[in-house]
Order: structure tokens, then C-alpha cells, then sequence
């Protein structure tokens, strides 16, 4: 009797391999979110502590240069912001968009191993079948042996 081969082998093989490379790139796409929304962090805790620093040289008596310089250097973190803000929401929209693919390829693959399983239990009963026919065979040729001779 030949041994078990499952006949979707090959699919399987491939949705693994999908598998794979999507948990690759969701991977990516987390790392790439955490570093861009890293930099916003840092950019608004900049923005804090130069706000926090203009209040002080205001109060201080700052020169009037020094005002516009705190001010056009808060100008441009929040120019940043809006940017990197921008870059968040599309590395968020990235990578929930591989999250869903991730979830769509496990469930192919979970089908795909459920139907090997299956397609197992099944080549087993047929050869329990076969064994147990091939035994009666065996036991009937036995007893009419013993009968005969």
C-alpha cells in the first residue's frame, strides 16, 4: 500500500510561505510605525520643554531676538508635527492593513491543515478497513485450510 500524501500539499506549502512573508512585513510595518511614532513623541516633548524654556527667559526678561528665535523654532517643531503626525496615521493605516492580511492568510492556512487532517483520519480508516477485510480474507482461508486438510 502506497504511503500518505496529502493531494493539497503543495497549497499548503504556498499559503505557509504567504504566511511567512506577510508576518515579515507585518513585522516591518510594526517597527516602522514604532520609530515614526517615536519621533513624535520626541518632537512633542521638545515642543514642551521650549515652551517650557520660553516662559522662563518671558519671565526672565528675554531679549526681544530671543523671543522670535523661541518662536520661530516652536513654528517649525509644529510644522514637523503636523508632518511626522501625518506619517503616524499612514504607518498606523500600514500596518493595520498587513494585521488584516495576517488574520485573512492564518485562517487559509488553519483551513488548508483542518482538510489535512481530516484527509488523514480518512486514508486511516481505509486502511483499518483494508487490514481488518484482509484479515477476515486470512482467517477464512485459515479455516477452510483446517477444514480441508
Amino acid at each position: 500500500m502506497k504511503s500518505y500524501r496529502y493531494r493539497f500539499e503543495n497549497v499548503l506549502t504556498y499559503r505557509e510561505l504567504e504566511k511567512t512573508e506577510t508576518e515579515v512585513e507585518y513585522q516591518s510595518a510594526i517597527e516602522a510605525f514604532e520609530r515614526v511614532a517615536t519621533e513624535l513623541y520626541e518632537l512633542l516633548k521638545k515642543k514642551e520643554t521650549t515652551i517650557v524654556e520660553q516662559e522662563v527667559q518671558l519671565k526672565e526678561g528675554a531679549s526681544i531676538d530671543k523671543i522670535h528665535h523661541y518662536m520661530h523654532f516652536i513654528d517649525s517643531l509644529e510644522k514637523k508635527i503636523k508632518e511626522v503626525q501625518q506619517q503616524v496615521v499612514r504607518a498606523r493605516s500600514k500596518m493595520q492593513w498587513f494585521e488584516q492580511k495576517l488574520l485573512e492568510r492564518t485562517i487559509e492556512v488553519r483551513k488548508f491543515e483542518k482538510m489535512k487532517e481530516k484527509d488523514r483520519e480518512r486514508y486511516r480508516d481505509e486502511l483499518e478497513s483494508q487490514e481488518a477485510k484482509w484479515l477476515d480474507e486470512l482467517s477464512t482461508m485459515t479455516f477452510h485450510g483446517k477444514e480441508n486438510g
